[in-house]
């Protein structure tokens, strides 16, 4: 079944909710992650779309996307990078997958660009907005356009995006929060995605959990991207995060 049922596979719910971040903390983590452990946005990028996918698939899909239809809505920045990796994903298992992307190749960032250079030697079909009109009805919307860099109301192609997924029959899933929220205040700012569903990275993000935001958040899922314990433990964060993916890399919060 999909999204209107339940989830082909089970997702634990988290008993204890973590620790939250503001975006500075996130901002803090991202830089440790790649400075001091050497671990590369790369890495990260594809474990929060692998993730991204999997969720798709089990909470949206019904377990089984083949033939159906998903438009990934893609930022030219890490969130539209982690869009691209799930839209590679999707395809591989047999969904029919078109892209939006928010401006021309030139202008995405140099990793999210290694991403679009992969989905466009797949083939798939990737689009701006002035072809929206060709897009088919999809049975699920990716929104990957504005992550934790969101500076006030998002504007132009993003805007016109965000406004199409809204308007569109499917239900939307956002990468790490919804296009147009602020990850740390919660303000929706004009417009914003309203998700089905939101999974989000490493630790919850403060904004999201903000009240109030439940219809924009929609469900909250966290997915791991392989942030190590000591990271959140050192200086600059001081957090004790306990195993939360010890037997599942995405967990349910709300």
């Amino acid at each position: 079944m999909g999204y209107w049922g339940h989830p082909a596979m089970p997702i634990p719910f988290v008993d204890t909710p973590p620790p939250s971040l503001t975006t500075a903390q996130m901002i803090e983590v991202d830089r440790a992650m790649i400075e001091d452990y050497g671990i590369v946005l790369m890495q990260m990028m594809e474990n929060a779309g692998r993730a991204l996918a999997t969720l798709a698939r089990e909470r949206f899909l019904g377990g089984d996307p083949r033939g159906r239809r998903v438009t990934v809505l893609a930022g030219t920045g890490g969130n539209g990078g982690g869009a691209l990796v799930c839209a590679r994903r999707l395809h591989g298992w047999g969904a029919v997958v078109e892209v939006l992307l928010t401006a021309e190749d030139a202008r995405f960032t140099s990793v999210p660009a290694h991403q679009l250079a992969i989905v466009r030697h797949l083939g798939l079909a990737v689009r701006r907005r002035s072809a929206l009109e060709e897009v088919a009805a999809p049975a699920l919307v990716i929104d990957g356009l504005i992550g934790y860099s969101l500076r006030g109301d998002p504007r132009e192609d993003a805007a016109a995006l965000i406004d199409w997924a809204n308007a569109a029959a499917a239900p939307v899933l956002a990468l790490d929060a919804p296009s147009g929220v602020d990850t740390t205040s919660g303000t929706i700012h004009d417009p914003a995605i309203r998700a089905a569903a939101t999974m989000t990275l490493a630790l919850p993000k403060r904004g999201l959990l903000e009240p109030g935001l439940g219809e924009t958040v929609g469900e909250l899922y966290l997915a791991d991207i392989g942030v190590p314990p000591s990271l959140y433990a050192g200086p600059g964060l001081e957090l004790q995060v306990e195993p939360l993916f010890a037997t599942s890399d995405i967990v349910r919060l709300r």
